[in-house]
């Protein structure tokens, strides 16, 4: 698997458990869930600047404890799940770090307000006409 952040398969921590929902006999014998956690607070590869954007924009998903979470249990083989877990948070990371563009105002158009005021007085001179009967 190539991960665009470098070697942060070696602060995760794997937990597994039965995976709910439909599966018939298999979801009752196999640990297919897969729950990826990562100390944000505590990693050694993050800067203190890269944490508190992470601790910012993934705050929903980070708790109390600094910990981020990753839950898959969409497949029904474990290792797959785990892969999937990898791949969601090398995601996330991705998303947190790139920068939205400034948006540059543009200037409205003279002939867009022209085409306005023109519109207006003939609406004003249809209402005037009204009056006059």
């Amino acid at each position: 698997m190539n991960e665009p952040m470098g070697g942060f398969n070696s602060e995760f921590v794997f937990k597994t458990s039965r995976s709910g929902g439909k599966g018939g006999q298999n979801v009752n014998k196999v640990s297919s869930k897969v729950e990826l956690d990562f100390d944000v607070l505590n990693s050694t590869l993050l800067n203190s600047q890269q944490k508190s954007i992470i601790l910012e924009k993934l705050d929903s998903r980070i708790s109390k404890e600094g910990i981020l979470q990753v839950v898959m249990q969409t497949e029904r083989s474990q290792l797959a799940n785990k892969q999937l877990a990898i791949k969601k948070f090398y995601e996330l990371l991705k998303q947190c770090f790139v920068k939205k563009k400034k948006r540059v105002p543009t200037k409205t158009p003279r002939s867009v307000k022209e085409k306005r005021l023109k519109n207006k007085k003939i609406n004003s001179e249809r209402k005037k006409d009204r009056q006059k009967h």
